[in-house]
């Protein structure tokens, strides 16, 4: 069977989306979504996304990491699919999609995609990092030379370690440029590598630079190696919300795949 796919890439975090409206690819295939996402033997992406239908919600968002299995929520991810939605001319300039983790807004302009996070009320507070989940589990370490950091060996360290064992999180190393300016670098689960960019990590730094009292302007600026972000909030008793992540989702090329 063919099965038509389109590539998208926000600040280097590229995706494999399909329209499965119709229902027709097999979703349970892991072994085949490990395939479609190798950088060597397939199409190659950091994920792969299915765009369903809803009955509540403008489509569904399915999100598998590139090991091929169901992932948690992926902040470059939905802004990705929500430009692609926007192609499908399935809304305008706002939309409300359904994840894994409940219901997104979003909102488009050009190329540019604002996605509304989960609501964060809990962050754990520990010696040398914060943990967080922002619709996705993010361990947060601060350090003052970034570029010394062996992400990959030290990252894969940290997701199989404890306190996360086989569950596993993922793993952000963070540099202060200013008050509302950070560098980030990710280890991601599921991809098992470090990764140019990460939507719900830089999400979780900014909420834990707020946290942490490095920041209090409620907007952090997140430099990542394939580009820039931002992340807007408020804040009340109860913790985060009004969390906008916000940055570029491009269409990369069109194509069609044996299956």
């Amino acid at each position: 069977m063919e099965q038509t796919f389109f590539k998208y890439q926000g600040t280097g975090n590229d995706f494999i989306i399909i329209d499965n409206r119709k229902k027709v690819f097999p979703r349970n295939d892991y072994q085949l979504i490990q395939k479609l996402c190798h950088r060597n033997f397939g199409i190659g992406a950091d994920g792969l996304m299915l765009l369903e239908t809803s009955e509540t919600c403008d489509f569904k968002m399915i999100y598998f990491n590139a090991d091929g299995k169901e992932g948690t929520m992926c902040g470059n991810g939905g802004r990705c699919i929500v430009a692609f939605a926007h192609t499908l001319n399935i809304f305008d300039k706002k939309t409300v999609f359904e994840a894994t983790d409940g219901i997104h807004h979003a909102r488009i302009n050009e190329q540019n995609v604002s996605l509304e996070m989960k609501n964060v009320t809990n962050i754990q507070n520990h010696k040398d990092y914060v943990f967080l989940d922002t619709g996705s589990p993010h361990h947060v370490e601060f350090t003052e030379d970034l570029l010394q950091i062996d992400i990959y060996t030290k990252g894969k360290e940290i997701r199989y370690g404890k306190p996360y064992f086989e569950e596993g999180t993922n793993v952000n190393f963070v540099q202060k440029i200013d008050k509302d300016t950070y560098k980030v670098r990710t280890y991601e689960r599921g991809v098992e590598n470090e990764t140019l960019s990460c939507g719900t990590g830089v999400t979780a730094v900014a909420l834990a630079t707020d946290f942490l009292h490095l920041s209090n302007t409620g907007k952090i600026n997140l430099q990542t190696l394939g580009g820039n972000l931002s992340v807007e909030f408020n804040k009340n008793d109860a913790g985060y919300h009004n969390i906008y992540l916000s940055g570029p989702a491009t269409f990369v090329f069109k194509g069609v795949i044996s299956i």
